[in-house]
């Protein structure tokens, strides 16, 4: 197991996040907890890379340390002065692009400044100096209509660098783009940072793309999901430009994978009847993608790095993180060191036939698949097998988004279906129990069997 690198000072801090909470309003009235006791601190000459999954709370972070949202509890420092307020020496750069479509580039770019009451034309050059710096001189008039994705997202760096912050906050600010573009970016990004002219101190992006930040930062912050929490910090010691084919490159990817999925942690969920669905969320993987990842690494002996699968499959390592995981969710795989493992139950999964392959799947997400569980176990308290579907959105809403709870149940619902556990009405919006797999409406167990005999009463 590889020992996480903490940072050490290297500059003047420009934030200081202390023991830093969020929780929010939950739908039934009770508080969802998205960060919990955060300590990290921002320095000059510095980027940083928050790293985490779905649920670690790090676009919340973000926002907290921009001042666009308070914290629950503890302190947020901007200079040693606590934050009351938006951050006065941050811009942030968003996933979305977020540009004012009525307005032209050079209008978009001057947003901030005219917000800070700058004089129109103390605007206009230093709007024209951004655009230019950002290499889309030329285009100060045209509207956001007229531009690519790239573009567009040029248009929001150079938002944020005409007001020359201290700290330039970006939020997955390549995720929305082709991956061409986003790696052009991402180079440029580096050029400027290292260019004297740079306006900004210190730069603190939001990614989930493990390769993203080993290319960019200088030191990666792991987050830990539901509620957010650091697991590590670990820096990152090599020279820019980066190789991605470098051997100390894809060690360090490997260490930040095993991070970013508890490998490396005491905090690994055990797969045992205590893991919800709010706190073992479903993989968003198919149930196809499952068998295909199956058969790659059994066609392979039985064993391949996850560096070599996203060679040969041509796909980022964090593309094949949610196959990956939901693999190891059911147990089809075990992952040790950046190295998948087909297991006895995998290999048998991958082997048989369509029939026993399905019922080797039913029985491994009833078992692991905590949502997949929970529908199971609720069709068999039910008084007829059928369930709306509404049920279980309630349920999730509790800790997921309203987006994130649809995905979740989409999934289960898939997996479900693929395992003739249950079926979906699309018309009605009605889970039902399949009898053949055992799940037997009106049947008491320790978990609903009151409610099961309150319903048969």
């Amino acid at each position: 197991m590889t020992t996480p690198t903490t940072t050490a000072s290297t500059g003047e801090v420009l934030m200081d996040v202390d023991e830093v909470s969020k929780s929010f309003p939950g739908a039934a009235g009770d508080e969802l907890r998205v960060l919990d006791a955060i300590d990290l601190q921002l320095q000059t000459g510095e980027i940083v890379a928050l790293l985490g999954r779905s649920g670690s709370g790090k676009s919340t972070l973000l926002r907290i340390i921009a001042g666009l949202i308070p914290a629950t509890s503890g302190t947020v420092r901007y200079r040693g002065t606590e934050l009351n307020g938006a951050n006065p020496g941050a811009a942030l750069v968003f996933q979305s692009f977020a540009l004012m479509p009525w307005l032209t580039v050079q209008d978009n770019v001057e947003l901030g400044l005219a917000a800070r009451r700058v004089s129109p034309a103390q605007r206009r050059e230093r709007a024209l100096d951004a655009i230019d710096m950002i290499g889309l001189d030329g285009f100060e008039s045209a509207y956001p209509k007229e531009l690519s994705g790239g573009m567009r997202q040029r248009v929001g760096f150079a938002r944020a660098l005409v007001l020359e912050p201290d700290l330039l906050l970006m939020d997955e600010p390549f995720s929305a783009l082709d991956v061409l573009t986003a790696e052009n970016l991402r180079t440029e990004l580096v050029n400027l940072w290292s260019a004297d002219s740079f306006p900004t101190k210190a730069i603190c992006i939001v990614t989930h793309n493990i390769e993203e930040a080993v290319l960019l930062a200088d030191r990666v912050v792991v987050l830990g999901a539901n509620p957010g929490r650091i697991l590590a910090e670990v820096r990152i010691d090599l020279e820019r430009p980066r190789d991605r084919r470098a051997p100390a490159f894809e060690v360090l990817v490997d260490q930040l994978y095993g991070l970013l999925t508890g490998r490396e942690t005491a905090e690994v969920i055990p797969e045992t009847t205590a893991a919800t669905p709010i706190t073992r969320p479903l993989p968003n993987a198919s149930v196809g993608g499952l068998a295909g990842l199956a058969e790659i690494v059994y066609a392979n002996g039985s064993r391949i790095s996850l560096a070599d699968l996203a060679e040969e499959l041509n796909f980022e390592i964090d593309d094949l993180l949610p196959l990956v995981d939901a693999a190891d969710m059911l147990g089809l795989v075990t992952i040790a060191d950046g190295e998948l493992n087909l297991t006895d139950i995998g290999t048998q999964f991958t082997t048989a036939d369509i029939q026993k392959s399905k019922q080797i799947f039913a029985g491994q997400a009833r078992g692991r698949a905590p949502l997949v569980r929970t529908i199971c176990k609720a069709l068999t308290g039910s008084t007829d097998g059928n369930l709306r579907a509404g049920f279980f959105l309630d349920l999730l809403r509790r800790g997921f988004s309203v987006e994130e709870a649809q995905r979740q149940l989409d999934i289960a619902i898939d997996w479900g279906r693929y395992g003739e556990l249950y079926d979906y009405d699309s018309v009605s919006d009605e889970i039902t129990a399949d009898p053949a797999a055992g799940i037997h409406p009106g049947v008491a167990s320790p978990a609903n069997g009151a409610t099961g005999a309150a319903r048969r009463g």
